[in-house]
């Protein structure tokens, strides 16, 4: 369990800028599941910054896995949960909101896309670090048949490199089975990483230095943020592709946010705020990209976000709770 962001000492202190009603719900802190990813730890910290701050109230943030959390969030232990990637625990996620101990507030960010990417470097060029386009026809994956050399793989220089998942995840077998299907296991070979973060360094590494890469990844993460990649094309995903040999995109992933059902009578204001929180998928790319430059706290990270996005969170909240907020933000300091 996170620790508990507002103490009684402070709420005392700030108690004479808050409504009556904001007072009594106060006592009890609004909880946010807290799992074990970035993204959905840094909108925890937005959104418990605006509560704490906008509407003073006390905050909470339970951390564990995916399901427990859910499971606690219908039973009321927990009163938000603002990433679930529905696809990942459809099922479950059908049941809480079939219990109607669940409501869904609809979706947090854009679907996340996967897919095959490159850094954008390989088909436009960048002037400013003197790269001239290395592939500059290639649009969708069965483009860089032509282009293979320009990965060769230095364990099987016969073939270029893909950089696939790290082993064990469901998308490494699923992407060697899409090479095979658009014909490229011919020139490739998929090479799994032993971690994300192994993976991220092979990103970091090419993109330092101005090289080809081409690999599986996914948004919203640090490293979309902080360096220029696109997204190949496909054909459009069908359930009859899928179902044959993954020869098609990976389908888009659906993000929503969900809280308990009591959460409208406990604080209908938060409840009202979490219903209109809505955001991009550039906004979490740039912020995880902004705690990974800066190896600060997922709290700086959020006070970042506040600051650079007002028209973004103001549209969230009423007149005054965002003057509070810009107030607390004045108050925070660098």
């Amino acid at each position: 369990m996170r620790t508990l962001l507002t103490t009684g000492l402070a709420a005392l202190l700030i108690a004479a800028a808050w409504p009556a009603s904001a007072l009594a719900a106060g006592q009890e802190p609004i909880v946010f599941a807290d799992a074990s990813w970035e993204s959905i730890q840094f909108h925890n910290r937005v959104a418990g910054f605006i509560v704490e701050h906008g509407y003073g109230r006390p905050v909470d943030y339970i951390f564990g896995d995916t399901l427990p959390l859910l499971h606690g969030l219908v039973r009321g232990d927990i009163d938000a949960y603002m990433e679930v990637w529905i696809d990942n625990i459809r099922e479950a996620v059908e049941q809480a909101l079939e219990s109607g101990r669940v409501l869904n507030l609809g979706s947090n960010f854009p679907d996340a896309p996967q897919g095959w990417y490159v850094p954008t470097y390989m088909i436009e060029g960048d002037p400013e670090r003197g790269i001239e386009p290395m592939m500059p026809d290639v649009r969708s994956v069965t483009d860089l048949a032509k282009y293979w050399e320009l990965f060769r793989d230095p364990e099987n220089p016969s073939k270029g490199r893909f950089y696939n998942c790290p082993p064990g995840w469901v998308c490494s077998d699923i992407n060697r089975a899409k090479l095979k299907a658009y014909g490229l296991d011919e020139v490739f070979t998929a090479f799994s990483p032993g971690s994300q973060a192994a993976l991220n360094a092979t990103i970091a590494a090419a993109y330092r230095r101005g090289q080809p890469w081409f690999g599986y990844y996914w948004e919203p993460t640090w490293v979309i943020g902080q360096y220029d990649m696109t997204l190949l094309e496909e054909p459009p995903y069908t359930d009859e592709c899928w179902a044959t040999d993954y020869g098609c995109a990976y389908p888009f992933s659906k993000v929503l946010i969900l809280v308990n059902a009591d959460l409208p009578e406990k604080d209908p204001e938060v409840y009202a705020f979490l219903s209109r929180y809505e955001t991009e998928l550039e906004h979490t790319n740039r912020a995880l990209a902004f705690l990974n430059e800066t190896q600060g706290s997922m709290e700086a990270t959020a006070v970042w976000f506040l600051r650079e996005y007002p028209e973004v969170w103001r549209a969230w909240v009423d007149e005054e709770t965002a003057r509070r907020v810009e107030a607390a933000l004045e108050a925070h300091g660098a």
